[in-house]
């Protein structure tokens, strides 16, 4: 009963404000559609509800066990998760100066030492280090002042990051231009020459 008076009411507004504003109107009458509906249903309507508490499982990143200290590998595990969905990884990642240890470890081991400081020499801090102790890396066959030769005369076989590489490069490129401008000149010698031999004849 008293919803019907209410309603009344809410109609001759509505006809009031029709005359006045429109917007204002459409805000009124969907306001009081909310109360209505809101109104009706908590009357009409008694709900019991039990609210469960279950979170989804947690995403845990994988373990990479690593427990054998012969292998050069090193694991990673992460994970991301929000309330709908968990993603969890892992990734293993080789050490390469680890195996490169491990490899020269057992050559020297097997009596080839020469092999074993060669293959640690394919390290830039290695072969610099070597190279300031005044003991170049051996390279083909050669060690000692043959290899140091070697070194400077294939400076771009010098492994990358060795300060060595770099000063060595720029040397070879200035004989090289000096090589290129005594050529040159004797090139031009030669011309001068052979047209003064014309000339002449």
């Amino acid at each position: 009963m008293w919803l019907e008076i209410w309603f009344y009411k809410f109609i001759l507004l509505i006809e009031k404000l029709m005359k006045t504003n429109f917007l204002l109107f459409i805000l009124l009458v969907f306001v009081t559609t909310v109360a209505i509906v809101t109104d009706t249903k908590a009357n009409t309507n008694t709900v019991s509800s039990t609210v469960l508490n279950n979170a989804p499982a947690t995403a845990n990143a994988p373990t990479v066990l690593n427990s054998n200290s012969d292998i050069c590998k090193i694991g990673i595990g992460g994970s991301v998760q929000n309330n709908i969905l968990g993603v969890a990884t892992g990734y293993v990642i080789t050490d390469e100066f680890c195996e490169r240890v491990r490899t020269s470890r057992a050559l020297y081991s097997y009596g080839m030492k020469v092999a074993a400081v060669s293959l640690l020499c394919q390290d830039h801090r290695v072969w610099t280090s070597m190279k300031n102790a005044g003991t170049p890396c051996p390279v083909n066959g050669l060690i000692g002042a043959e290899a140091a030769s070697y070194w400077e005369e294939f400076p771009e076989k010098i492994p990358e990051g060795s300060p060595y590489r770099d000063d060595y490069l720029n040397i070879r490129s200035e004989e090289t231009k000096e090589f290129s401008d005594a050529s040159s000149i004797a090139l031009y010698k030669a011309l001068f020459l052979i047209t003064t031999g014309l000339l002449l004849f």
